[in-house]
């Protein structure tokens, strides 16, 4: 066995430090976890029931690459609906982390930039040197807005995407309409590709959700399951944006995930219509929550929507905060994570009320030492 072996691009992508954190937390008795990603309730049950009933009436083989009628049926009705553009098609993608790699590779050559706003989720960065490409970050602490005007002078002629996430993680900030626009309309006008990662989409608190599809009908839009039904590990999203743009990412799943898993898009014609807004509800009010019990030791901004806050360090580093707390007993994720930046943290407050009264106490009493 030879590093030999190993190929360049490898060198250039780092072991998740969120999974660090997952391995640490096996070592921990009853840990206060705020650091997972993911809804604390389970899949919705008539969404089980319909996954058992597809497995048990043989939908197990392959489906069509770019997913079933019945599905795609659903997803292109509400996006047409939406956004009512004649050239914008659906295909249903293997979870949203697939989608993200098949528009990365089909749009990004070798040296294309790739614009993301710092801070950034995990995957952006390291699925961009994939591809080959390099990420250009736009700054935006401390308030986590966008500045369009940094964006556009950060395009040089070897721009090719503008990614973009809100609801975002790790922040939870909300671009608000106007940066929405102003970002859409800027991309089009430098004829640069826009990727909107719209997982959260469902949790959007204080003002109805938007998408900069609205502003530019070339905008790639990806969203999934796995965040509003609790489908985390069932691997079911979709995309939509221009034919031209699908029909290639619909080729290159053809010959690396090959299809999202069939019987799971049958349940996901159910999911489709299960209501989740009670759970939105519950999230808003533990939102509301955690800023009500930790904005007097904390700085905090976005927490608009998405499960997360992201919190500056009222005392030396992210890490060095985050360490002391894993010492407390709690997992949390430092904010390099996300970002060149170590001055943060992200909590997660997908968890059960008993869970977070514990971690704002812990918090609390790490703030004030």
């Amino acid at each position: 066995m030879s590093d030999r072996w190993i190929a360049e691009r490898m060198k250039h992508i780092d072991a998740s430090g969120i999974r660090k954190v997952f391995d640490l937390a096996a070592k921990l008795k009853d840990p206060v976890n705020l650091s997972i990603g993911q809804p604390h309730f389970d899949v919705p049950q008539p969404i089980k029931d319909a996954l058992a009933r597809a497995v048990a009436e043989g939908k197990n083989a392959y489906s069509q690459t770019q997913g079933i009628a019945p599905l795609l049926a659903k997803i292109q009705a509400a996006v047409d609906r939406e956004f009512g553009h004649s050239d914008r098609k659906v295909f249903v993608s293997s979870g949203t982390s697939g989608a993200l790699v098949l528009a990365l590779l089909t749009l990004v050559n070798p040296g294309d930039e790739v614009i993301v706003f710092d801070p950034w989720f995990v995957m952006y960065k390291h699925l961009v040197t994939l591809a080959g490409g390099r990420v250009v970050e736009i700054d935006t602490y401390p308030d986590f807005r966008i500045d369009v005007q940094k964006v556009r002078d950060a395009i040089t002629p070897r721009t090719k995407v503008i990614l973009f996430n809100s609801p975002a993680n790790p922040t939870g900030a909300v671009a608000s309409p106007a940066e929405m626009e102003a970002l859409a309309k800027l991309a089009a006008e430098k004829d640069i590709a826009l990727i909107s990662d719209e997982i959260y989409r469902a949790y959007c608190y204080d003002a109805p959700f938007q998408s900069p599809a609205k502003w530019n009908d070339q905008t790639i839009v990806i969203d999934g399951f796995s965040k509003s039904h609790s489908m985390t590990g069932w691997r079911c999203g979709w995309v939509h944006g221009p034919d031209h743009v699908i029909q290639q990412m619909i080729k290159l799943q053809q010959f690396t995930f090959v299809c999202s898993p069939h019987p799971v898009q049958h349940a996901a014609v159910v999911a489709w219509d299960v209501d989740v807004s009670h759970w939105v509800a519950e999230y808003r009010h533990k939102r509301d929550f955690m800023l009500r019990e930790l904005r007097g030791d904390f700085e905090i901004h976005g927490a608009d929507g998405a499960f997360y806050l992201f919190p500056k360090a009222p005392w030396g580093t992210g890490t060095e905060f985050v360490t002391e707390a894993m010492q407390n007993n709690m997992l949390i994720i430092p904010g390099k994570v996300f970002s060149p930046s170590d001055t943060h943290f992200r909590i997660s407050y997908a968890a059960e009320d008993s869970i977070l009264e514990r971690g704002v106490e812990t918090l609390r009493k790490l703030a004030r030492r």
